[in-house]
């Protein structure tokens, strides 16, 4: 009896994996390695004992690879000879989502960026929003947003060195690292009321004002957090195992992070003194005291100290903060009802708050016909910016993200050729990609 079923060619319907992998695996081969060229010849190379050549794939699913990035390499020996990244698997389509939503409405997908500290994500969003609709901010909503975002980075940078030091071999410090996360997610929670998808800004201020109490909490987190990190350097800047496995190790110059277009972290870590908190001051930078960490050696090493000490850096500005804070009085959110959401307050016991909450809900800041900006802030992992462009609606015409996960991913070919198999946990960790952020 014949089925009534029509047959079913899954080969021939389903032919994009296949076809995917022979066009990543034939880059591969045909790619020109700068091995022989640029680097160093074969004859420089150390002689390695295994003198098989061999394909590997790693990821995308695989704990080394910090999330779904996949690396497809070619090894001669130990030595990886050619290397070509796959990324693209967590691609959302984020840009194109923001056009269909109002400027307000987009503000949670931010948060799923970089998730590694949405805060910043949020505030690079209302900043280029309110640059694009002429907003102003109020001073000490300004104040708060700087606190916030560097609580962010610690975080952020927590991650990287608990995460980076586990995939060397040390879990003791990425525990470590653990508990003062869960620190910061408190007082997320209670600042906020999320621990991970804050959202708290808002375009033209913030969602809530911070009380006397989440102060105290940060303050008692800033004790804690630079004995800690005291001591972590302790055990970390002359420990010959840590030293040895980064050291030398995915060196760039100064010239070539420039040419890949490197940012953040990676590029001063090169000796580029590059921050846009203070060569294009953004909230209250240019009235607060902190340095731009350097180093010249341009190794994952060199990396390490770098963000070692913008944390460091990121505790004197949030001092800096709490100090001024409690000064500054004010309003938290920009009083015009056509920018900003109006107080709950407001909302609860008036008509017209009411109405306000409702129009601004539904359409939203509506900024003028044919206006455009870019705007950018220096997020932990570098120049996170947002271009916009508006037609004289609620929800933007055009929205492209520069994100500093995928710009400094450019970089990690380059870095990888050449470099030993063994080191490439150490190079995808000196990167710090959040692979949300670079698949977009």
């Amino acid at each position: 009896m014949s089925s009534i079923v029509s047959p079913f060619d899954f080969k021939e319907q389903f032919r994009f994996w296949p076809r995917h992998n022979e066009a990543l695996y034939r880059r591969l081969e045909s790619k020109h390695a700068w091995l022989e060229e640029r680097h160093r010849t074969p004859e420089d190379l150390a002689p390695d004992p295994l003198e098989n050549e061999m394909v590997l794939n790693i990821g995308p699913q695989h704990p080394a690879t910090h999330g779904v990035l996949r690396c497809a390499v070619k090894l001669d020996g130990e030595t990886i000879e050619k290397c070509v990244l796959d990324i693209g698997y967590l691609h959302r389509g984020i840009e194109k989502l923001a056009e269909a939503k109002t400027y307000q409405e987009f503000m949670p997908y931010t948060d799923r960026m970089d998730y590694l500290s949405p805060y910043s994500n949020n505030v690079a969003w209302c900043l280029a929003v309110e640059k694009l609709a002429g907003i102003e901010v109020p001073e000490r909503a300004q104040w708060i947003r700087m606190m916030m975002c560097e609580l962010a980075r610690i975080s952020a940078h927590l991650l990287w060195l608990g995460v980076g030091l586990m995939d060397a071999g040390a879990v003791s410090v990425f525990l470590w690292c653990f508990e003062h996360r869960e620190d910061i997610y408190n007082i997320f929670d209670h600042v906020t009321g999320a621990r991970l998808t804050v959202s708290h800004s808002r375009i033209g201020g913030l969602a809530s004002d911070v009380t006397d109490e989440h102060l105290a909490m940060i303050a008692a987190f800033l004790d804690k957090f630079e004995n800690s990190i005291a001591g972590w350097e302790k055990l970390l800047n002359r420990n010959r195992i840590w030293i040895d496995r980064n050291e030398g190790i995915g060196v760039l110059t100064a010239e070539e992070v420039v040419e890949l277009g490197m940012t953040g972290p990676n590029l001063r870590g090169s000796g580029v003194a590059y921050d846009i908190r203070r060569f294009e001051p953004y909230l209250k930078y240019e009235e607060v005291d902190f340095n731009i960490p350097i180093r010249t050696e341009g190794d994952s090493l060199a990396r390490y100290f770098v963000r070692m000490d913008e944390m460091k850096e990121s505790a004197r500005i949030i001092r800096q903060c709490l100090d001024r804070i409690p000064r500054v009085y004010g309003p938290i959110r920009n009083d015009d009802a056509k920018k900003a959401y109006p107080s709950k307050n407001e909302v609860y016991y008036s008509m017209e708050g009411m109405i306000h909450d409702f129009l601004y809900t539904d359409t939203g800041v509506c900024p003028p016909k044919g206006v455009w900006c870019y705007h950018a802030i220096e997020a932990p992992k570098g120049e996170l910016g947002f271009y916009l462009e508006s037609d004289g609606t609620g929800n933007p015409w055009r929205v492209r993200i520069n994100a500093p996960s995928f710009t400094n991913l450019q970089g990690l070919e380059y870095m990888m050729e050449g470099a030993m198999m063994g080191d490439m946990v150490i190079l995808i960790g000196t990167i710090d990609p959040v692979m949300g952020e670079a698949d977009k």
